[in-house]
């Protein structure tokens, strides 16, 4: 029912950028071709599963699509229509992204629970794991570089929309950790792979590529940013007493929304989930002269982001300061698997307590990259940083706030922002973690790190979130 491949091919390349999932929008595509086309199911409507190439400049990614053709097309599904009918007279077809078609998205659970194959593709479900096949999806909308699919109250699968050669970190990582019996993550369910993998044919080798994970869905859970963003609102609405002096607005224990005890359970969590994954993949010593290494690239990525961004400048001093102190004090250093891009908004607060999700690590960074190893404590600096940024989420957002509250709330955020930190590092050292207060050195170094990192992307991407690292760099390098 697909029309002639240089229709389709037409077609998704000028469907493509539009995709909040594409990850290049900021150039030309030179060349799109279909990768492996795989039919999953045949008939009206029929569902394929697509890996496409896409070319810009020197670059080859890969990017995988479920196809529906229907010669019908439903209102329902018109939104993610792919370009107008296609085909001959006699066999038009209206093509669509089906990841927003429950009519077709059942196909995956039916293979995932067989363990079914299809062409390249080969659908795995876990040990002693039953998936139901009889739940309807539906996407979610929150995702921007993959798409997951909500089963009933049951199951999320995440297709990976964006992918790469081998297994990908979080189906690596949280089968891990679910097979040893850590309760922090997610149960995984399955998973889909293609064989033998990217920029080859099928049968002429390369490694699995990771389509898609099933997990269960904690359908009882909030995500921790939006606790702590009610937080935040709660204690900038507070009123101080009458005759109340500065130091009301640096008591934000005063506020009824307080997220402290929250913070420091979810340290707790952490260490518990930094633990299991030293139990599932070991821990390394690395000598003095990586840890100075590390430091000089710390360093080298400071003097290249003060160039770019002009703003960072005054801060540069004690940063520079910061990562030469640590490799001045560099020592043998233990480094594990850890999560890689922590913050707020991958856990999820449950009836049963904190859990951790996405070990996919920085999507801006390679596979290498992602996958290599680190002391704990650089996660537990990404979340420092979170707070930092939950603290000012409202200040930033345009029409929030009053201009000439500006300053109050300043002074606010970053007494919200202190005290759930050390909530967070208190529970963390409590729970096992290596202490931050004992590491200084090494989570400073750390926390500027990240910090840089964000003054440019928020200069890249987020123009009107600069401020948000800048004001916190202000207080933390006095």
């Amino acid at each position: 029912m697909l029309p002639p491949e240089r229709d389709l091919v037409r077609n998704l390349a000028e469907w493509l950028p539009r995709q909040r999932w594409f990850g290049g929008k900021d150039g030309p595509i030179h060349d799109l071709t279909i990768g492996t086309a795989t039919e999953l199911l045949h008939g009206d409507p029929s569902l394929h599963h697509l890996v496409l190439d896409v070319r810009q400049d020197d670059t080859t990614d890969h990017y995988q699509l479920l196809l529906g053709a229907r010669r019908d097309l439903p209102d329902r599904l018109r939104h993610v229509e792919i370009g107008g009918p296609c085909g001959d007279r006699s066999a038009k077809a209206r093509l669509y992204d089906a990841a927003h078609d429950p009519d077709l998205t059942r196909v995956l659970l039916d293979a995932l629970a067989n363990g079914a194959s299809a062409g390249p593709l080969r659908f795995h479900h876990a040990d002693g794991a039953r998936i139901r096949t009889d739940l309807a999806s539906l996407p979610m909308t929150a995702e921007q570089s993959n798409t997951s699919l909500l089963f009933g109250d049951e199951y999320i699968c995440k297709l990976f929309r964006r992918l790469s050669p081998g297994v990908n970190l979080d189906l690596e990582v949280n089968l891990a950790l679910s097979r040893g019996g850590c309760a922090r993550v997610p149960a995984v369910l399955g998973w889909i792979e293609l064989e033998p993998g990217l920029g080859a044919r099928a049968g002429e080798g390369g490694e699995p590529v990771t389509l898609a994970l099933l997990s269960d869905y904690l359908h009882t859970g909030v995500d921790g940013w939006s606790l702590a963003i009610a937080s935040v609102r709660d204690w900038f609405a507070h009123t101080s007493p009458p005759g109340g002096d500065e130091w009301a607005e640096l008591d934000a224990s005063a506020a009824g929304g307080d997220f402290a005890a929250e913070a420091e359970r979810l340290g707790a969590a952490t260490a518990e989930v930094h633990r299991a994954l030293a139990d599932a993949f070991g821990v390394t010593v690395v000598p003095p002269g990586e840890v100075r290494a590390m430091a000089a690239r710390m360093n080298a990525e400071l003097t290249g982001t003060c160039r770019a961004v002009p703003g960072l400048a005054p801060h540069a001093k004690a940063l520079t300061e910061a990562f030469l102190d640590l490799a001045a004090r560099a020592e043998p250093l233990p480094v594990q698997r850890v999560h890689g891009d922590y913050h707020l908004g991958q856990v999820l607060r449950t009836e049963s307590g904190w859990t951790v999700l996405d070990f996919e690590g920085e999507p801006a960074r390679t596979q290498s990259e992602r996958r290599a190893l680190a002391h704990p404590l650089r996660d537990v600096a990404g979340m420092l940083r979170s707070f930092e940024y939950a603290a000012r989420f409202l200040i930033t957002k345009a029409g929030t706030v009053p201009s000439e509250s500006g300053p109050r709330l300043e002074t606010r955020a970053h007494a919200w922002a202190a005290r759930n930190r050390a909530a967070f590092c208190r529970g963390y050292a409590a729970g096992g973690g290596p202490d931050p207060a004992a590491h200084s050195v090494l989570i400073r170094a750390f926390e500027f790190e990240k910090a840089v990192y964000e003054v440019r992307y928020e200069a890249q991407n987020r123009p009107a979130w600069l401020a948000v690292p800048l004001k916190s760099l202000a207080h933390l390098t006095v």
